[in-house]
């Protein structure tokens, strides 16, 4: 198969430079290199000898003399002659024009490159090509820095990891970049996994096993492009060459796990980051808890969420990491731990590559870092708000007040709670939670009872006034702000209130308003729906994984790209080329219908497949 994967490469790149293979024609002077080669052990004429020192001469002088275009003619002529030049003086040439400022230069000595390959890969010089492929990448020249890079790895040769880190770097700065990128270390860890046949070749992996940052710098791009697909690809990769990843790792993981809505794998990465000792870079890991509560609110599961900011509060573990040798490793879960298929990435806690810049801001806003600890923001209270008051499940963000009071956390106003939903019209989840608080004994205060009591008697609800009337009569015995000596009406109730508070416009009041414009009640089917589709593609279980997209369809719920890219990965592992042109045939007709929107990175692996099916 992997042979097959070269083949298909290869066609393509020849499809991609016509030059390349127009090189290898007799008329462009190739016909002379195997007379060359076939004649070498002959006597060699002194006329052609004395040609021969003499157009070398004049390549040399060229480029040192900065006369690239004379020694351009120089070596043209040599080649007409005499064929290919020794592979010193190629790897010179090729080495002194990626030196040059003009981009004219390095495009000859790309051509170069592809000439001497499609006729002789041996001539060509591992240290030169990568000293090549960095020039064409730092003038931003992506797609030769990746033929070079592609060229050098079918050689069977390695690149030097340092400065394959700085290509990526400088490719990684265009979209067009990133795409070439994700695919050219995917490529490399796979050439690095080839040469290794047994446990004892393992220290082969080494200069790649000990490079997290260069991993990180590829999967932040695959996250800002969304390419999943490749990204999802190289966390394998990773497991399987055992990188030991670092917590910018972890962020980055975290990402591309919420992105598909692979809420169990970071539900099994906060296990593995609760059992460590401590958190040193607690502002990596405000990444990390960002993610997850995201995928807690968009799968509608307000339990989960609700116990989560709980957890969240009562932690309390040390910042600073101390190197006693107690402290584990912590582990990144690909897929589920029960299945052969599955995938574990080790993190060491206490490495992080200063370097390498992560933004500060959480990705959705839901958990900051304040004072050296980690809270929730207010647009993950209203979250949270909205998603109970929707799902009529009050008991919970109750029970989450009570719990929080009782461990004496101050982290969130009762009274800006309640009055947010009077506010918002949701009087009934209001006054649930007067009533959980009051029987809690948590004391809120009259003014969010009058405050609702108001509400009531806005909107004509005669029967809820009367009976909220005669709970404040209830309570008034331990209530300082309210006086027992009067009747409880409606008409005298400022006569019971000595400072009765209006009510205003509050930043919950508004977080929530600004929630409610973006509620989708039904994206947590989608998420369960593509869970499990993904489940069974990961398992080989292609024919359970299209029952479950059936039944998706027969509950009109769209499939999103994310469905199709799991289902096209589960096909392609099991090289399931034909099933592969029939789901293109759903995708054009969801993307006809405007069910589904173009993912530029479903499109490419579908092309990836095609060329491995042979489908040209």
């Amino acid at each position: 198969m992997r042979s097959l994967f070269q083949a298909c490469y290869h066609y393509r790149r020849l499809a991609s430079f016509p030059c390349a293979a127009e090189a290898a024609s007799p008329a462009n002077g190739y016909e002379p290199w195997r007379r060359y080669i076939s004649t070498s052990t002959s006597k060699v004429l002194p006329w052609e000898a004395s040609s021969r020192e003499t157009l070398l001469r004049k390549i040399d002088s060229g480029m040192k003399d900065g006369n690239v275009e004379e020694a351009l003619q120089s070596f043209g002529n040599y080649k007409k002659l005499h064929g290919l030049p020794e592979p010193q003086v190629l790897n010179s040439m090729i080495v002194s024009l990626s030196y040059m400022s003009s981009r004219r230069w390095l495009q000859r000595a790309f051509d170069m490159v592809l000439s001497v390959h499609q006729i002789n890969s041996n001539l060509l010089n591992c240290d030169s090509l990568m000293k090549l492929a960095l020039a064409l990448a730092r003038d931003q020249m992506p797609v030769p820095a990746s033929t070079v890079l592609r060229i050098i790895l079918e050689s069977g040769k390695l690149p030097d990891v340092d400065l394959l880190s700085m290509v990526f770097l400088h490719m990684l700065k265009s979209q067009v970049g990133s795409y070439l990128v994700s695919d050219v270390l995917i490529e490399t860890c796979e050439s690095f996994l080839d040469q290794v046949a047994d446990r004892r070749e393992m220290k082969k992996l080494d200069p790649i096993k000990n490079s997290a940052t260069l991993f990180n710098m590829v999967l932040e791009s695959c996250v800002n492009f969304k390419c999943i697909i490749k990204a999802q690809k190289i966390m394998e990769l990773m497991s399987l060459v055992g990188v030991v990843a670092d917590v910018n790792t972890v962020v980055i993981a975290s990402h591309v796990f919420e992105m598909v809505g692979q809420r169990d794998e970071l539900i099994q990465m906060k296990r593995s980051i609760d059992s460590l000792t401590s958190l040193p870079f607690l502002q990596h890991y405000q990444h990390f808890y960002d993610s997850l509560l995201s995928l807690h609110f968009k799968y509608n599961d307000m339990d989960a969420a609700a116990k989560f900011l709980i957890n969240l509060h009562q932690q309390r573990k040390p910042s600073v990491f101390f190197c006693n040798g107690l402290q584990k490793q912590g582990a990144i879960q690909i897929g589920s731990g029960n299945l052969k298929t599955g995938y574990k990435i080790m993190f060491d806690p206490g490495k992080v590559d200063r370097g390498f810049i992560l933004g500060r801001e959480s990705q959705f806003g839901l958990v900051v870092l304040t004072d050296g600890n980690l809270l929730h923001t207010e647009k993950a209270l209203a979250k949270l708000i909205a998603g109970c008051v929707k799902s009529r499940n009050m008991h919970t963000l109750s029970n989450l007040f009570i719990m929080l009071h009782k461990e004496d956390i101050d982290v969130i106003s009762l009274r800006d709670v309640v009055n947010a939903c009077i506010q918002m019209g949701w009087l009934h989840a209001a006054h649930d939670i007067l009533d959980d608080l009051e029987s809690a004994g948590i004391q809120v205060g009259i003014a969010s009872y009058i405050s609702l009591l108001r509400a009531y008697e806005k909107e004509n609800k005669s029967e809820e006034l009367n009976g909220l009337l005669q709970q404040i009569q209830k309570i008034s015995s331990v209530m300082d702000d309210i006086r027992t000596n009067s009747p409880f009406t409606i008409k005298n109730i400022a006569k019971i209130v000595k400072d009765e508070i209006p009510l205003t416009h509050s930043s919950l009041f508004a977080a929530l308003a600004e929630e409610m414009k973006h509620y989708n009640p039904g994206e947590h089917l989608t998420l369960e729906f593509n869970n499990s589709i993904l489940f069974f593609c990961k398992a080989k279980m292609m024919e359970d994984a299209l029952c479950i997209y059936k039944r998706m369809r027969e509950q009109n719920i769209w499939p999103t790209s994310y469905t199709f890219c799991h289902i096209l990965c589960g096909y392609s592992s099991m090289d399931m080329h034909r099933e592969i042109t029939m789901l293109w045939g759903e995708i054009k007709r969801r993307l006809e219908y405007g069910e589904l929107d173009v993912d530029r990175d479903l499109l490419d692996c579908l092309v990836l497949d095609f060329l491995k099916g042979m489908f040209f």
